[in-house]
C-alpha cells in the first residue's frame, strides 16, 4: 500500500476539517474543538474506566443521531463539560444544528481530561473559552504539544504528579493510494509511560525520585502492589477522513484505532484513565474498512509520540 505524507502532517489535511484551541497557560488548562465543514458521521469507543463525556451517548450504534456538528476537547475534568455551550452557540449563531422544526441544535460530544493537579485548579475552560477555540479554529492548524486541551496534560503518574512529565497533543496524517485522507488528533494525559515505535524504549513517562531516569511503570508494578493510584489522567483521540462510511462503520474504525493507543502507552486503558477514541466520516470516497482502522491506529501511536516529544522540548 502506498502512503503519501500531506502538507500539514495534521488532522486538517483531511478536507473540511478545522481545528481551533484556546487556553489559560498560567492556570495550565485549556480546550480543542474539532469542526467538520458538514454535519459528519460519528463513532465513538471508550475502555477507559474513569470518562469524563458529554452527548456522546447519542452517537452510541442504536441512537437515532449518525452525526455530529463539532466535538471538543477540553481539560476541567467535569468541570470542563460546560464549556461545550460555548460551541453550541457558536454553531448556532452561524446556523448549524440538527434542524427539529423550531430550533437547529448543535450536536456536540465532548470529552475531558483531568488536569487538575497542575496549575490552578479552581480556573477551568468554559463557554467563552470554548467560543474563543471555535472562533481561532481554522484548515491549516497543526500545532501540537502544550496547546489547548493539552496544556495541562502529563504523563507517567504511578509515583503522583512530581514524578510525572509532559503530556499534550499530537496530530498527523496521511493519504492513501486511493486518495483516502486520513488524520488523527490526540491529548495525551495517561497514567502510564509513552513507549517508542521504533525502539520500544521510553520517551516520557514517570521518572525516578531522583529524576534522573525513567521509573518503568509496568516493571515498578511487576515488583509492587499500589495501594493507590493517581485519579488524574484520560487520553482522547479523534480519527478523520474523507470517506464515506455509515455509524456502524466509523464506530469499529474508533474500535480499531484504540490498537494504536496501546501501542504507545502502558499501560493503558486502566481504571484511572478515561480514553476514548472518536471517528468522524465526513467525505463521499470509497473506503475500505479494515484498510483505515488499521491505518488510524498507526497514526494515533504516532500522533501519542509527537505530542510528548513536542510538549517535552
Amino acid at each position: 500500500m502506498d502512503v503519501f505524507p500531506q502538507k500539514l502532517n495534521s488532522i486538517c489535511d483531511v478536507p473540511g476539517i478545522r481545528v481551533g484551541h484556546a487556553q489559560n497557560f498560567s492556570a495550565q488548562t485549556g480546550c480543542t474543538v474539532i469542526l467538520p465543514e458538514k454535519a459528519a458521521v460519528a463513532g465513538v469507543d471508550i475502555r477507559g474506566s474513569a470518562p469524563g463525556t458529554r452527548e456522546v451517548d447519542t452517537i452510541m450504534p442504536t441512537r437515532l443521531i449518525q452525526k455530529i456538528h463539532g466535538l471538543l476537547f477540553t481539560g476541567g475534568s467535569a468541570f470542563g463539560l460546560g464549556a461545550a455551550d460555548g460551541v453550541m452557540r457558536y454553531l448556532e449563531e452561524n446556523g448549524i444544528g440538527f434542524d427539529t422544526g423550531y430550533a437547529k441544535v448543535p450536536i456536540v460530544p465532548a470529552a475531558v481530561i483531568y488536569d487538575l493537579g497542575v496549575g490552578d485548579a479552581t480556573i477551568r475552560p468554559d463557554a467563552e473559552m470554548a467560543y474563543q477555540a471555535c472562533v481561532a479554529a481554522t484548515d491549516d492548524n497543526c500545532l501540537e504539544g502544550t496547546i489547548g486541551a493539552g496544556t495541562g496534560a502529563t504523563v507517567g503518574k504511578i509515583l503522583g504528579q512530581g514524578n510525572s512529565m509532559k503530556g499534550g497533543i499530537g496530530t498527523c496524517s496521511i493519504m492513501l493510494e486511493n486518495g483516502i485522507v486520513i488524520g488523527v488528533l490526540t491529548v495525551v494525559n495517561a497514567l502510564g509511560d509513552v513507549i517508542s515505535s521504533r525502539t520500544g524504549a521510553i520517551i516520557a513517562g514517570a521518572q525516578t525520585p531522583d529524576g534522573k531516569s525513567f521509573l518503568n511503570t509496568i516493571e515498578y508494578l511487576k515488583k509492587f502492589n499500589p495501594q493507590s493510584f493517581p485519579p488524574s489522567n484520560t487520553t482522547l483521540a479523534v480519527v478523520a477522513t474523507n470517506a464515506d462510511f455509515n455509524k456502524d462503520e466509523v464506530t469499529q474504525i474508533a474500535r480499531m484505532a484504540h490498537d494504536g493507543l496501546a501501542r504507545a502507552i502502558n499501560p493503558a486503558h486502566t481504571l484511572y484513565d478515561g480514553d476514548i477514541v472518536f471517528a468522524l466520516a465526513i467525505g463521499e470516497k470509497k473506503g475500505n474498512l479494515i484498510q483505515t482502522g488499521a491505518v488510524a491506529a498507526e497514526l494515533v501511536r504516532e500522533s501519542i509520540i509527537r505530542a510528548v516529544t513536542t510538549a517535552n522540548r
